[in-house]
Formats: structure tokens, C-alpha cells, sequence
């Protein structure tokens, strides 16, 4: 929050927020939240990259333009893969399984 001083001399300020105009006085103690409100943005935009990151089609605060369906995409192609390698293990069984009911090779 900053205020101008309107006169000095007399320790009159003024609050350019709420237009408010009054006297300075020694008892309060009067800082600046600029640099803390920055932080708190920087701070909120982490929050919301962490939220994105749970999505796959949100984009990411550090990854490349036009990235955004590579999660979704990158998971399509590790089940398929994974679809199949089960598979073919449970058409192998069962190829086995009925080879071995007929009486072998």
C-alpha cells in the first residue's frame, strides 16, 4: 500500500486506493505489500500449474506451445501398448492351455 504525502511538514498523507486524507502518526507502522503481493502471484501460478497438471489437456506453466494433448496422447499409445503385450500373454495361455487338454503336440 503506498500513500503520498501531501504535506510534508505537517505529516499530512494521502491514500490514493481509498482517496482517504489524514495524519501521519508515529505509533502505527505503515509497509509496503507490493513485494508480497508479487510473490503471491508467482505463488498462484504455481497453484494453478499444479491444479493443470492433474488434467491432460490444460497447458503447463514450463512446457512448449502446442503441448497441451501430449500427456493424453502419450497414455493412449502406453495402454495400447500394454493392451496388447496382455493380451498376446493371455492368447498364449490360453493356446497352451487348450494344446494341453487335446493331449499335447
Amino acid at each position: 500500500m503506498d500513500i503520498a504525502r501531501i504535506v510534508p511538514e505537517y505529516h499530512i498523507t494521502l491514500d490514493p486506493i481509498t482517496g482517504i486524507v489524514a495524519e501521519e502518526r508515529e505509533d502505527l507502522i505503515m509497509f509496503s505489500l507490493v513485494p508480497i503481493e508479487n510473490q503471491l502471484d508467482i505463488l498462484e501460478d504455481v497453484a494453478d500449474d499444479l491444479i493443470n497438471s492433474l488434467t491432460p489437456d490444460k497447458p503447463l506453466l514450463s512446457s512448449y506451445a502446442g503441448r497441451e494433448d501430449a500427456s493424453r496422447i502419450a497414455g493412449f499409445y502406453a495402454n495400447l501398448f500394454y493392451g496388447i503385450v496382455i493380451g498376446l500373454v493371455i492368447a498364449f495361455m490360453a493356446a497352451m492351455m487348450i494344446i494341453k487338454m487335446r493331449g499335447g503336440l
